[in-house]
């Protein structure tokens, strides 16, 4: 049975992104929460905007170039615009798109507001993405997906929500394996790298005290995250400079701090 409660007490992820990206739907932790990471990093909106542009930008290139029309979007965060159905239903109407999400107000909003084209299809799955079993054995992911085909995994801004060293790799490699060839893996990561030794340190601080959710990962750690995959050029870069828009003024990479790729399964 799906969960109904909303505990506006605690800072989610998707909330405070939400906040981010200038919507309003947050509450006063979300928003303390954030504030607490853009006094560390003072461009994370900027950040957050060019994660949010990349989605977009790497759900053109799959449907458009790429020729695929199935998706599973786990970590939906709550929609604003030009969300995956809409940018890959712009190019091919008749794409499925399954999204997942753990918290139960992004789930509401989506239901209400992530209409399908009537040649496709959306469907919405309340879960977590450290339980990719039972995500792949949802109800909803059979009967709006053709694991047979392929699909693409979009994994954006959520796997730095899975704390500790090593432990997104094997959650990757579950969905991964479970699509069939010419699948394809879109992933982003927050990274520490790009920060100063001192915002390096004060962000570990962060970690040790439980102000923050947020697992950074080193370029490496996220290369992992590909392994037996045919990275798609650009190859892993930040969010910005992943095919960016002809003319599009690209920033310095420390106001960035989000790895990204496009990867295919053999």
């Amino acid at each position: 049975m799906e969960r109904t409660e909303i505990d506006t007490t605690v800072p989610h992820p998707a909330r405070r992104y939400n906040y981010w990206l200038g919507g309003k739907d947050n509450f006063a932790a979300d928003r303390e929460s954030g504030d607490q990471l853009e006094a560390l990093f003072p461009k994370v909106r900027l950040g957050a905007l060019a994660n949010r542009a990349y989605l977009q930008r790497a759900t053109r290139y799959l449907a458009a170039e790429a020729g695929v029309r199935q998706f599973l979007d786990i970590g939906t965060g709550l929609p604003t615009a030009d969300n995956t159905h809409e940018v890959a239903q712009s190019v091919a109407p008749e794409s499925r798109v399954v999204y997942v999400d753990n918290d139960p107000m992004v789930m509401v909003h989506a239901r209400a507001l992530l209409t399908s084209t009537p040649e496709g299809r959306t469907a919405y799955i309340e879960a977590d993405l450290n339980e990719p079993g039972a995500i792949l054995a949802n109800r909803a992911v059979a009967e709006t997906l053709d694991l047979s085909q392929p699909v693409g995994l979009m994994l954006i801004a959520v796997l730095h929500f899975i704390r500790g060293h090593g432990a997104a790799r094997p959650i990757v490699r579950r969905l991964v394996d479970a699509l069939p060839s010419g699948s394809y893996l879109c992933a982003t990561h927050a990274t520490s790298d790009f920060g100063t030794p001192e915002q390096q340190r004060l962000y570990q601080q962060l970690l040790d005290e439980g102000k923050s959710d947020v697992w950074t990962r080193t370029r490496d750690e996220f290369a992992a995250l590909f392994d037996g995959l045919d990275l798609i050029e650009p190859g892993i870069v930040p969010a910005s400079e992943w095919r960016p828009e002809p003319g599009a003024t690209i920033p310095e990479r420390s106001d960035i701090n989000v790895w990204v790729a496009v990867a295919r399964k053999p």
